[in-house]
């Protein structure tokens, strides 16, 4: 019913950038809620950002002032844009929309940040 895609994961040095984008096709409530999550090896989940369709959004604490979240709800997408990338910033990047009923999840897309 809801699929979601995930893109711009990658290698990257500390203090570079990258943008991820997550594309959703389907039934798609337009009053949904979209996040981005991560999750580094041994560690809990982490909620990273939120923005709702009005365009509200949150971060997490250790991301402020580096990540921004954005939406272009014309072509169902969420981007991540992550600058000033730090080594701990290193995981796997997951979208989450959130509807009623279910949330549906992208399949992960793998960010290193490495000398």
């Amino acid at each position: 019913q809801v699929q979601l895609v995930e893109s711009g994961g990658g290698l990257v040095q500390p203090g570079g950038s990258l943008r991820l984008s997550c594309a959703a096709s389907g039934n798609i409530f337009s009053g949904n809620v979209m996040r981005w999550y991560r999750q580094a090896p041994g560690k809990q989940r982490e909620l990273v950002a939120t923005i709702t369709s009005g365009g509200n959004t949150n971060y997490a604490d250790s991301v402020k002032g580096r990540f921004t979240i954005s939406r272009d709800n014309g072509k169902n997408t969420v981007y991540l844009q992550m600058n000033s990338l730090k080594p701990e910033d290193t995981a796997v990047y997951y979208c989450k929309l959130q509807q009623p009923l279910r949330d549906y999840w992208g399949q992960g897309t793998q960010v290193t940040v490495s000398s």
